[in-house]
Order: C-alpha cells, then sequence, then structure tokens
C-alpha cells in the first residue's frame, strides 16, 4: 500500500500556506523543483495566495533568463523575505530576473548567507539546536559589522550576531524553523523514496527534508517517474519515503537549464575526453593556463565560476587530466567538470557527495588549492565576487564563495585587469592593449567583501591574484606585482591603471612566453 500521496504541481501549490517558511532544494538550473515553483507562482497570479512567504535557498534557485526557479515567485506580495546562498544572475545584455527587480525596487527583504552555513543551518534546525556558530564569513559582508549580509535597505539586521565564546569572535546564525520543503529527484517509489539516478547532484535534499519535517512541516518531492515499493534499491535512495508527504511527477524535468538528460552528468556512463575540443587561444585561456600553472600534482583543487573553470579542459590539454582531483560545492568529486548550464557538475566523476558534507570538507580546509575569480580587489586584498551596485544582476551573490575561501590555505583569484570596454590582442607572443578597460578593478575600496584580505593574512593563507597582464601576490607588506605579461608596460598598462597602492617585487619577472603562444605549453605540475 502506497504510504506516500501522487498529486499534481497544481495541487502540490495549494498545499502551500501563506506566512510559511518553504525551503528549496536546488543549484541554479540544476535539480529544480520548476513543475511545483511554477505553479504555486501561477496560483497566487489567480488567486493572491499563498501570502508573504519566506523562501530559503542554501544554493541559488534559478536562471539568468529568469524563466525557471525563484523567478516564478518573484511577485510582490507572495515573497516577503529571501535567505538564499546565491540569486539568478546574467549578463547585463539580458533582462534583470524578476528577483533581482524585487530586491532593487525594495519589495522583498533578501539576505545572501553562505550556503555552506545555510546547509549547515537545516542540519541544526533538524536536531533543534540553537543554531551555527562558526567564523565563517568573518570580516566579509555577511558580518553585521559591514552588511549583515542584507541586499537591500528593506532588509532588517538581526539574523547573524557576532558573539564571544571561549574568548573568541563568532557569528551566530540562529535556527530556522520550515514549514514546507520542496525537493526534486528522479524516482519515487510507492513508499515515497526517492533516488537520484538521473541527476547531476545530490544537493542538500536530505537536509531540506529532514529539517522541515522534524519541524512538524510538509515535505513535497518532484520526481521524473514512479515506481512500486521496493524496486529501489536501498543504497540508491537519497531522501526515505519516511520524510516525504507528497510526490509530483513531471516527466519533462531538464537534468539542468535548457539541459536534457545526459547519463554521462549523472555518472551513469563514462563520457570519452576525445569528445572535449581545446579551447580557443584568446586571453581567457591565457589566465586560466597561469592559474594552472599554481597547482601541484596529487592535490584536491576546489573550481569556482568563470574563467577558473577552464583550467580542467587547460590540463586535459596538455594531457594533464587526473593529476588533479576536482571537488564542486554542488558534490562531485574528481572526474571533468563541466562548464555552461551544468556547471557543478562533472563527468566521470570519482564520486558524488550532497553538498553540506562538500562544505564541511571547504570550511574545514581539508582540500589543497581553489581556483576562483574576482571582480573587485582593495587595498587590503579583499576580494568582491557577490555585489556591483551598478550591475546587480550580473552577480551572483557569494554562493560558496565564503566557505571555500575563509581558510583555504592555497586561494587563486583569476580575472582581467579593468573591465567596461576592455580591448586586448596577442601578437607575436606579447599582449597588446588596443582599449583599456573604463572600470578600474583594483580600487581602493571594494563594495562587496566576500573574501577578507585582512584575515588572509593574519590566518597565514596564500593569495594570488593572476590577470592577463599581470600576476600579484597578498604579501604582509601589501598587494605586490610578481609577474608582468611580455608587451606590458609596468607604469602606464599595471600601476597607473589601479586605484591602489601596488609594490613592485624586487624579483618581478616575465610571466612565462608559452603562455601568449597558441600552440600547446607542455605544462608540468609541480
Amino acid at each position: 500500500m502506497s504510504r506516500v500521496q501522487i498529486i499534481s504541481a497544481v495541487q502540490a501549490a495549494q498545499l502551500i500556506p501563506s506566512n510559511s517558511l518553504v525551503t528549496i532544494s536546488s543549484s541554479s538550473g540544476l535539480n529544480t523543483p520548476d513543475a511545483v515553483l511554477q505553479a504555486i507562482g501561477e496560483r497566487f497570479a489567480q488567486t493572491g495566495a499563498p501570502e508573504n512567504l519566506t523562501t530559503f535557498h542554501p544554493i541559488a534557485s534559478g536562471d539568468m533568463y529568469g524563466i525557471a526557479g525563484i523567478d516564478h515567485l518573484a511577485q510582490p506580495g507572495l515573497l516577503k523575505r529571501v535567505i538564499a546562498g546565491s540569486y539568478p544572475s546574467g549578463p547585463s545584455s539580458m533582462p534583470s530576473p524578476k528577483i533581482w527587480q524585487m530586491i532593487n525596487a525594495n519589495q522583498v527583504e533578501a539576505y545572501n548567507f553562505p550556503s555552506g552555513i545555510l546547509f549547515h543551518m537545516l542540519r541544526e534546525a533538524a536536531a533543534k539546536r540553537p543554531g551555527v556558530l562558526t567564523q565563517v564569513g568573518l570580516d566579509t559582508f555577511v558580518d553585521p559589522r559591514r552588511h549583515g549580509g542584507r541586499m537591500n535597505d528593506c532588509t532588517p539586521r538581526e539574523v547573524v550576531r557576532v558573539v564571544e565564546f571561549d574568548g573568541q569572535e563568532w557569528l551566530y546564525f540562529k535556527s530556522l524553523q520550515p514549514n514546507v520543503a520542496i525537493i526534486r529527484g528522479t524516482t519515487a517509489d510507492e513508499f515515497g523514496n526517492i533516488s537520484m539516478e538521473h541527476e547531476g547532484a545530490y544537493l542538500g535534499a536530505y537536509d531540506v527534508a529532514l529539517a522541515t519535517r522534524n519541524n512538524r512541516g510538509i515535505v513535497i518531492a518532484q520526481v521524473k517517474r514512479l515506481t512500486t515499493a521496493g524496486a529501489l534499491h536501498p543504497q540508491m535512495v537519497r531522501v526515505p519515503g519516511i520524510l516525504v508527504d507528497y510526490v509530483v511527477v513531471a516527466p519533462e524535468q531538464m537534468q539542468a537549464t535548457q539541459t536534457p538528460y545526459d547519463p554521462a552528468i549523472s555518472g551513469e556512463v563514462r563520457r570519452p575526453l576525445t569528445e572535449f575540443t581545446p579551447l580557443p587561444f584568446n586571453t581567457d585561456k591565457v589566465i586560466a593556463r597561469r592559474a594552472a600553472m599554481t597547482l601541484r600534482e596529487s592535490e584536491a583543487v576546489n573550481l569556482g565560476f568563470g574563467i577558473s573553470a577552464l583550467v580542467p579542459e587547460i590540463l586535459l590539454e596538455e594531457g594533464l587530466h587526473g593529476q588533479v582531483t576536482w571537488v564542486i560545492e554542488q558534490g562531485a568529486v574528481g572526474g571533468l567538470p563541466l562548464t555552461g548550464f551544468p556547471f557543478g557538475c562533472a563527468v566521470n566523476a570519482e564520486a558524488i557527495i550532497p553538498s553540506p558534507d562538500q562544505f564541511t570538507y571547504f570550511q574545514g580546509a581539508g582540500f589543497d588549492r581553489s581556483l576562483l575569480s574576482f571582480m573587485q580587489v582593495d587595498t587590503d586584498g579583499n576580494v568582491n565576487v557577490s555585489r556591483l551596485a551598478a550591475r546587480p544582476h550580473v552577480t551572483a551573490g557569494a554562493g560558496g564563495f565564503i566557505d571555500i575561501t575563509a581558510n583555504g590555505r592555497n586561494l587563486v583569484f583569476s580575472g582581467y585587469f579593468t573591465a567596461g570596454g576592455l580591448d586586448l590582442a596577442i601578437e607575436n607572443g606579447a599582449l597588446k592593449i588596443l582599449k583599456e578597460g573604463k572600470a578600474r578593478k583594483f580600487t581602493s575600496q571594494v563594495e562587496h567583501v566576500t573574501f577578507s584580505g585582512r584575515r588572509a593574512r593574519t590566518n597565514g593563507q596564500n593569495i594570488l591574484y593572476i590577470t592577463e597582464r599581470c600576476v600579484i601576490r597578498l604579501e604582509p607588506e601589501g598587494l605586490t606585482v610578481i609577474e608582468i605579461a611580455p608587451g606590458v608596460n609596468l607604469k602606464r598598462d599595471v600601476l597607473e591603471q589601479a586605484d591602489v597602492p601596488l609594490r613592485v617585487s624586487p624579483e618581478l619577472r616575465m610571466m612565462d612566453a608559452r603562455l601568449f603562444k597558441p600552440e600547446k605549453m607542455g605544462l608540468k605540475l609541480g
């Protein structure tokens, strides 16, 4: 006999009470329970209910097109508050997602907290513990002495507090009690057991469901298909049926945004690496190559979005695939990480683990190195990747960036030295700046402190900033230029294009000439 109710998405939407806290397991367009979210938005548009929801997203829910995830709920009156690890983002050439329009118009309270902290808040809520006590986020925009994670003026302050414990400062995030959980899987059996064999990541579906169940809420699972009781191997079950109340079948659900089901993404088959063609030769590749040069054989290396995401393909081209193990916040370990819409997944992965466990690994600095991006860097070496006032919807918020960088031993931030109209060329092995960017990315003070350079120096972390024209190291005395690209004038193109004082290393050297040539580098890892 079935122990779970099979309902439609429309019926699921009817179950959401006004004024409730709704937890959602997704990562941008990955594993998004979109059919249920769309039905909730349509119900509100037709009836005005449910009202005043608070939604809780450990990672983002939705895509840059604003046609999935949280944008279904982005209606004044439906949403009161959003607590998220990240938000949908896209290029400035595209319309802003509706959620960003609401945030910018002060129509919804909006918080951005580290993804790992949000997952751990759910675990604390499930165990009826008071909350998360952590030093992750100190001296960043999450710290209430800066922004307290607030993304606009209408958002109140009292969610995170600074407390003293055992003679040290900590951030305290109070547990929340969710009323509804909305998760996604591949298959549900008649008992409500949920498997995820077609998913590229498990994310935190179990933790979302557990926190909600233990606080007497309801759990709704969207899946692709149904099977009979007992048909799922117990080791395949990622959310047991004892935590699930309702199942919605959505056979058309995509694996990720604009990504039909691909068994290689979910680890069911292995993809021949010969299918991946070398990256085109351009300045993106130059930066990614220089980041690859920091790697050491047998390291476990975290990978972030942006130019850094190209580094695995650099190693593949150089015949070095497998010499480091990639670890990604969505849960993939090993394999070849993917770019584009399926970012967060990997083909030929060695393992896929739940995101909350991956974030525990990151917060404790179990990995060797992280390759990340930057939008702004300031005098203290602080990095902003989470917020630009002039272009807020092109940024996604912090995601796992703060979890990863708080204690990471070796951090490499990659990006362009300037932005806004920058035009570059590579000619005869030298970099040519045809037109300088209008926006200076090395600035006196970043708009959002997503990474604290001050704490990094105190903690003895090793920090590099890699650009197309130079490499900078964060030293006790400050930001120091240690390498410069061939064809670049140090004074004109570097020192005078920064709004921060840059020291020049007495051992300044030229960036490796092989970076600026189209043929393979013959790269060897240390």
